[in-house]
């Protein structure tokens, strides 16, 4: 089922797109749904019933603003390294566990909105991930139980500051400058897609700049999960972003960062694709 956060008459509302269309979720006997909801497929089905019955209001998928879907996350933990090509350009071994690090909530942008390109950073760059958003409280998760606390996927670009990241020696300043977050344009849920096995594309100003599958992990959706719910308690609305393919701006020879002007369109299959622009401070 494919969940949409969308802006209708200025007001923030949750729908569910089928095709072309987006359907009112505040029209259900439940209202709109929380992310424990989107994870429960008894809600899904309801949902599913009203659909049948024609009872939600629907409009053009195409008449709406999308919202990002998590648009407060509780906390973003990102998994670095989790794709083979990645820690081939940039020299590393592969890891022989998840490589975690986190950006701050307040970093989450809308689809089509900016992304910001602060004065005092030099090397903006892009990462495409795929990202899981949390539907359940999850701690010690088996990895053949991982599924059951997902509420769904999303499509998140890492934009990253490399030289505040450099400079630091460390990546949450770099990854956490506002904007660097954006979101969206769905959340899909697992039964939709197989989330270990999409294609991941990045483009700037329709260029392709990465391109790969999620069968590339070196760690799978299930891994991550059990793995970070045995280091910290995951809540609902958390998002977990599972790492970048090669082929990011700074690695390249020579590098090709983003400016101001860009147009910056992460895809995920099965998701969509979210597009931002790079604008001055």
């Amino acid at each position: 089922m494919r969940f949409v956060r969308y802006a209708s008459d200025g007001q923030p509302q949750w729908g569910v797109a089928v095709e072309d269309t987006v359907y009112a979720l505040a029209d259900t006997p439940a209202g709109e749904p929380t992310y424990q909801d989107i994870a429960n497929p008894g809600y899904r089905a309801t949902v599913e019933r009203a659909l049948e019955t024609e009872s939600l209001r629907g409009q053009p998928l195409a008449d709406v603003t999308p919202l990002a879907p998590v648009p407060t996350p509780g906390k973003i933990t990102c998994v670095g390294l989790n794709y083979f090509k990645h820690g081939e350009e940039q020299d590393e071994e592969i890891p022989e566990k998840p490589m975690l690090f986190s950006k701050s909530p307040t970093a989450v942008a809308n689809p089509d909105s900016a992304i910001v390109h602060p004065d005092d950073v030099e090397d903006l760059d892009y990462e495409v991930e795929l990202a899981v958003v949390v539907g359940k409280t999850a701690k010690h998760v088996d990895e053949a139980d991982a599924r059951d606390y997902v509420a769904g996927y999303t499509v998140l670009n890492d934009v990253s500051a490399r030289d505040a990241q450099f400079e630091d020696e460390q990546f949450f300043r770099g990854k956490s400058y506002d904007t660097f977050a954006p979101m969206g344009p769905e959340l899909v849920t697992d039964d939709e897609i197989d989330a270990n096995d999409v294609d991941v594309e990045l483009r700037v100003n329709g260029e392709v700049k990465q391109s790969s599958s999620t069968a590339q992990f070196i760690f799978d959706i299930d891994e991550i999960i059990s793995y970070l719910s045995d280091v910290m308690t995951l809540r609902p609305g958390d998002v977990i972003a599972t790492g970048t393919p090669g082929g990011v701006g700074i690695f390249r020879e020579p590098p090709e960062l983003l400016e101001p002007g860009d147009t910056v369109t992460a895809e995920v299959e099965g998701i969509g694709e979210l597009t931002n622009h790079v604008v001055s401070e």
